[in-house]
């Protein structure tokens, strides 16, 4: 009979086990209050609200309902929201990537002429902001107030997405260059055709970046926005989270303030689980990029 193996934990050091057995706990620790939460907002969504006001949680599916779900569907905003939600995003996830994508290469460059006074304006935007009101009073000037450009454009370049670009690109091996400047490419097309295919991983990580990014914003279009019909799907759940203030047509044929109260509690649940179903569809899609793009984007160079 074989001898049987040891594991790789049990090879370790005592003082290793102690530390690892330790970051297990508060991983673990973590991991709880992640799922924990989401769980509970899962179940809360399904339950009937005057169950759940006075009961909790509960198994008892005879006690569940779709109603939230079917109101939330149901409601123009709503829709609205989300379509104009995906827009914005999408559109942020494109403009940011071009001009993060072209601001880092001539910063990755060595012989880039002015690359220190360039890098040193950058850090410093990271540091210090034009303040609230200088930029409101700017957005207005130039007329995008009510215009989805308010929120598009001065959020377009990030600096730390720049910076991990930059990264990334010097990672590259400089003998793509050299075979490209020997057969006659241009920069143009060094950087189109030779650099962007081989930085799908950073690419990717910049785009879920800039997606979720303006996905979960909605201070910008609260402040520029004040059409409804441009307004996205944040500034509805906002309504809904913070203010208690559903959509007048969910609670509508509610007769007593308290279960006007209760639909609305319940309808918070089904609104945030809604609002993250584009995010859980799109993030295993980019997973397998993301570890590699961010980690060759923060240690190479």
């Amino acid at each position: 009979m074989s001898p049987k193996k040891k594991s790789a934990f049990s090879k370790q050091p005592t003082g290793d086990k102690i530390i690892l057995t330790a970051g297990y706990i508060i991983l673990g620790a973590f991991v709880i209050a992640i799922i924990f939460p989401v769980v509970y907002i899962i179940l809360s969504s399904f339950i009937d609200p005057v169950t759940l006001q006075n009961k909790g949680l509960t198994f008892d599916f005879s006690k569940w309902t779709l109603m939230a779900y079917e109101r939330v569907m149901s409601n123009a905003q709503i829709w609205i929201g989300f379509k104009n939600a995906l827009l914005y995003s999408i559109a942020a996830t494109v403009l940011g990537g071009v001009v993060t994508l072209l601001a880092a290469y001539p910063m990755s460059r060595a012989d880039f002429k002015g690359k220190g006074f360039f890098n040193v304006v950058f850090v410093i935007t990271m540091f210090f902001g034009g303040g609230l009101i200088p930029t409101y009073l700017l957005i207005n000037n130039i007329g995008w107030l009510d215009n989805p450009l308010a929120i598009l454009v001065p959020g377009a370049f990030s600096v730390w997405n720049m910076i991990i670009a930059r990264t990334y690109y010097q990672g590259i091996p400089r003998d793509l260059q050299e075979a490209a400047d020997i057969d006659g490419a241009s920069e143009m097309a060094y950087f189109f055709k030779i650099l962007v295919p081989v930085c799908t991983p950073i690419i990717a990580t910049i785009s879920m970046w800039n997606f979720v990014g303006m996905w979960n914003s909605y201070f910008d279009a609260m402040i520029y926005l004040n059409d409804p019909a441009k307004q996205p799907l944040q500034l509805v759940l906002r309504a809904i989270l913070i203010q208690s203030q559903p959509e007048p047509g969910m609670v509508s044929d509610m007769q007593s303030t308290a279960e006007r109260a209760q639909l609305a509690e319940l309808l918070k649940y089904a609104t945030i689980i809604i609002s993250s179903i584009p995010l859980m569809i799109m993030y295993p899609f980019f997973q397998k990029y993301f570890d590699n793009g961010i980690m060759a984007g923060a240690v190479k160079g």
